[in-house]
């Protein structure tokens, strides 16, 4: 676009008299004696800039940021757990004990947090959690050798690097209460399982495939509703579980490898701290325009016909 001023001197061109035959106006509908590239000065002053920009406060973000700790933990405690079993550390049968009894407190805990709004409103009872979790556990106890024996096939080091790609998957899609496309809730748990499937096969007994799976179900499934609901209910306790399961994680890894503790401890730190105080400082470079040349948008109210 150019701005052509009314009042332009006469050059050897005729198109500047014309301009002054009559003010330009912003409409489509009308034949006017102008460029269709023409505007005149009234065309900017509708532009405005960063009118949706939202301002964000430091510890409100590093507080933010506790989902995507509590995620990297997460992965975290699972490979701990599953090099355990594959060290022989660690047997399935203390890994499912411990589990079950973790599960049980978690449900309770998650129905003195809830209150019992949630079962008013799906209407599900005690007893319909109760059948569900025998029937998973039946399910995955009876589908665990076929689970030992899905990918034996395949080398190890493909079995590794395709459960390093399935869990940065998961990390990636999950959901962390942004409203984004590449959210998918579905997509990261699947991804999830898929990689839990992968570890499982490398370990020595069907058994240990069972306890690896419900490990995984435990953690990146029952665990996060836990957390949001949590979160929604409590924030000091979540921020407090948040911190512990970190420190966890971190303490779990350091008997594993102390170099990856220290890399897993260095980039909690960064996403923590150092990643809200990089997003703060760069609102202030945000140029955002908006003006007439934006989309319309077409907002029809909706009260007259509802009467």
């Amino acid at each position: 676009m150019r701005t052509v001023p009314e009042t332009a001197s006469a050059g050897p061109a005729a198109p500047a008299l014309r301009y002054r035959r009559g003010r330009w106006k912003k409409v489509l509908y009308e034949r006017q004696p102008f460029p269709d590239n023409y505007v005149d000065g009234s065309f900017l002053e509708e532009l405005r800039k960063n009118i949706y920009v939202r301002q964000y406060q430091y510890w409100s973000v590093v507080l933010e940021s506790s989902v995507v700790i509590q995620q990297l933990s997460s992965v975290c405690v699972f490979v701990v757990i599953w090099w355990y079993m594959d060290q022989t550390r660690l047997s399935p049968q203390q890994l499912f004990g411990c589990g079950l009894i973790i599960y049980l407190l978690g449900y309770l805990l998650f129905d003195l947090i809830d209150l019992g709004e949630g079962r008013m409103h799906n209407g599900r009872t005690r007893w319909a959690d109760l059948k569900s979790t025998v029937v998973f556990v039946t399910f995955t106890y009876g589908f665990s050798p076929v689970l030992k024996t899905l990918t034996e096939s395949i080398s190890t080091d493909t079995i590794y690097a395709m459960s390093v790609f399935m869990l940065l998957g998961h990390l990636i899609f999950f959901d962390y209460g942004a409203n984004a496309a590449i959210v998918s809730s579905t997509l990261s748990l699947n991804m999830a399982i898929f990689a839990s499937v992968c570890l499982a096969s490398r370990l020595p007994s069907s058994l240990h495939a069972f306890a690896t799976v419900t490990l995984a179900i435990q953690i990146f499934a029952l665990w996060p509703m836990f957390q949001k609901k949590l979160k929604a209910r409590a924030p000091g306790s979540y921020l407090a579980v948040t911190v512990v399961y970190a420190l966890a994680a971190a303490l779990g890894l350091l008997t594993v490898s102390p170099t990856a503790a220290i890399l897993f401890a260095l980039l909690l730190q960064v996403v923590a701290f150092l990643c809200p105080h990089y997003l703060v400082t760069l609102q202030s470079s945000k140029d955002n325009i908006h003006g007439p040349w934006d989309e319309a948008e077409i907002k029809e109210d909706l009260s007259r016909f509802l009467g």
